[in-house]
């Protein structure tokens, strides 16, 4: 036995071993290699896969399904969608309604008599008895005209004053030699502050109309003139709005010298304050002198600087609420929670509706419990589909959680305020007041461009704050304005 394999048979018995061994440990090497590749590129495709989700869901953002402003859709404009159902009534004004039809304000000025075609040349057209009117219209128009006032004092030798001379003097609003009348002065400023025009537009516009060689430093000038008059109105107004049991905010960009500044808005339906501060946070919250000592209710979005106000009582734009949710469902129809929810808040808001429009001062046990219910499992069924991956071995800092659970934690942790509407009848289901109320900001920077100085934006803010709350008083904006300008303003708004 011992002889039976040759020693050279065994020597190349024991070499091919040895090969096929290192060929083994060689092929081991390259799977490890490969596997590593494989995760690797496993890792790759899902990364780029999560990127390709986000960038079509960027995409596919617009300002029906996300808090981004229209003026972003660019040409590209979203279909109509409104979460609005249809009331089933006919289209135009209903039964009852009031109407601002086109009307016939007072007494004609002229009377033009249109005799028959056969009555012209007759030569008994005098004998003819006259019947009346068999029909009347009326043609409304104005007239551009130009009054020019002279302004002459006189001066007297008094006997009763031994000979001494004494002269008129002049109304205490004529002050120079040459001047423009308040007419004149009030249209120049609404044209540039509520009619949104730049100061070189106005300009062209009273030239070409009135014929009067208005510059557009003039016009600037006019406006500077008429907010600094208003300072202590609007500051009256800042501290109404402060004193006010319930108040909308909102803040918007606005380009002021080449530099990103923020329009800060508190209102109501009766008052509009607006300020321009370079910080758009608690800083520009607390420069703009409402919040700081507000007490009430501060109706606002999400932004994280208005819940640095403990003495305040919050509650959240809903409507805001409403778009997120839209884009979930638009870009992830799976997450079915997203939908219920849509239909829960816009259940709740009518309901809501009916219980005021019956005069009850707040919700039954039955829909406030049922609607508590309902929202708890909502957001206990969108946890389920949504959960928070646990955080990887040796990872720093909080684990991702996503927008989606993201928007469900706040959905958790500010119910109070998503559903203070539900429960205080005077607070809105939105925050569209304030929205209203900042939107003629944007408008400005589209027609005229951005601000060149600090002091013309503050200027606009002040005087839009007067011309918004006087609106909101039924008060048109030429009429304040000539109010302002003879410093009526505060008898105007607070009489």
């Amino acid at each position: 036995m011992d002889n039976y394999f040759s020693s050279e048979f065994v020597n190349q018995l024991l070499n091919r071993i040895d090969n096929l061994t290192a060929v083994g440990t060689s092929l081991t090497e390259q799977i490890a290699i490969q596997n590593e590749t494989i995760f690797k590129l496993n890792g790759t495709i899902t990364a780029l896969s999560e990127e390709n989700a986000l960038l079509k869901e960027r995409l596919n953002k617009n300002s029906k399904n996300s808090s981004k402003p229209p003026s972003t859709d660019g040409f590209d404009k979203p279909k109509p969608k409104s979460l609005r159902k249809p009331s089933g009534k006919k289209q135009g004004a209903q039964i009852g309604h009031k109407g601002n039809g086109f009307s016939l304000l007072s007494e004609p000025d002229e009377l033009v008599l249109h005799k028959p075609n056969a009555c012209n040349g007759c030569l008994n057209v005098d004998n003819c008895k006259s019947c009346s009117a068999s029909e009347n219209k009326y043609v409304v128009d104005i007239k551009v005209a130009t009054n020019v006032v002279a302004h002459n004092t006189i001066s007297y030798s008094c006997p009763k004053l031994n000979g001494a001379i004494i002269s008129g003097s002049f109304p205490s609003n004529v002050t120079s030699t040459m001047q423009y009348g308040d007419n004149l002065e009030a249209l120049a400023i609404a044209l540039n502050t509520s009619g949104m025009m730049s100061l070189k537009r106005t300009h062209e516009i009273l030239s070409a109309v009135f014929g009067i060689p208005i510059s557009a430093g003039t016009v600037f000038q006019m406006v500077k003139d008429c907010g600094a008059k208003l300072i202590a109105t609007v500051d009256h107004i800042r501290e109404v709005v402060t004193s006010l049991p319930l108040v909308h905010f909102d803040e918007t960009g606005l380009r002021v010298d080449k530099k990103l500044h923020w329009v800060h808005s508190a209102s109501n339906d009766l008052y509009t304050y607006l300020s321009i501060e370079t910080k758009r946070g608690q800083v520009g919250m607390d420069a703009s002198g409402v919040l700081p000592g507000f007490a009430g209710i501060a109706i606002h979005d999400f932004w994280k600087p208005y819940w640095g106000y403990a003495g305040v009582t919050h509650a959240v734009c809903n409507a805001h609420l409403l778009r997120e949710l839209t884009g979930i469902t638009d870009n992830h129809p799976d997450q079915i929670w997203a939908n219920a929810m849509i239909k829960l808040l816009l259940r709740m808001k009518k309901i809501c509706d009916r219980f005021v429009a019956q005069g009850k001062a707040c919700l039954s046990y039955y829909y406030h419990h049922c609607f508590q219910m309902e929202y708890d499992n909502i957001i206990e069924q969108a946890r389920r589909m949504n959960p928070i991956e646990d955080k990887p071995v040796g990872k720093r800092g909080r684990q991702k959680k996503g927008k989606i659970r993201a928007l469900i934690e706040r959905f958790v942790e500010y119910k109070e305020s998503v559903c203070l509407f539900t429960k205080n009848f005077k607070v809105p289901f939105d925050n569209n007041q304030a929205e209203r109320d900042i939107r003629m900001i944007k408008v400005k920077q589209k027609v005229s461009g951005c601000f060149r100085t600090k002091e013309g934006a503050d200027t606009f803010a002040t005087i839009m704050s007067y011309l918004g709350t006087a609106t909101k008083h039924d008060i048109n904006s030429y009429v304040a304005i000539k109010s302002a300008l003879a410093g009526q303003s505060e008898k105007l708004i607070f009489a």
